[in-house]
């Protein structure tokens, strides 16, 4: 933790393509090991895909993010000896964090021939509320109201 406050977010330029921020923040996700051109390919064509398809790639996205981001999450917290799973809300950057890699997570992991194809497969599966990501997002929530007992002893 920084000792002279929190430390500022920093904004995220709008990609070139679509001028969305949100476009931006899912391409650095993406990144793996700083090979932005190789991100961007996946994106953009997974994108293309969604377009090909007669869908609006842009509500896609937002549709499915929408879908995939959770309201309440689980936090470990100990008192007097035990540890509780406390449900607490989620902050919105972090809902929107947590969005975007479990899509990317499921997607990677989803079978499939090329990245391309399995992301543009989980985005519109997210989007419509179906896909691993979505289920994700559902166990979150189900175990949070399961512990919604332990509420009190949220800090």
């Amino acid at each position: 933790m920084p000792r002279k406050g929190t430390a500022p977010r920093r904004e995220v330029a709008p990609d070139p393509v679509f001028r969305s921020r949100l476009a931006t923040q899912f391409v650095n996700k993406l990144l793996l090991r700083g090979k932005r051109s190789t991100a961007e390919g996946i994106f953009y064509g997974a994108l293309q895909i969604i377009a090909e398809r007669g869908k609006d790639p842009l509500a896609v996205l937002e549709q499915a993010l929408k879908n995939t981001m959770p309201v309440l999450e689980v936090r470990p917290r100990r008192v007097g000896g035990a540890t509780y799973q406390v449900p607490v809300e989620v902050r919105p950057a972090r809902r929107v964090d947590l969005g975007m890699r479990w899509i990317i997570q499921t997607a990677r992991g989803r079978g499939g021939k090329t990245m391309v194809s399995k992301l543009a497969a989980e985005l519109m599966d997210a989007a419509d509320s179906q896909g691993a990501s979505v289920k994700k997002r559902e166990d979150t929530h189900r175990m949070a109201d399961a512990n919604k007992a332990f509420a009190h002893y949220r800090w």
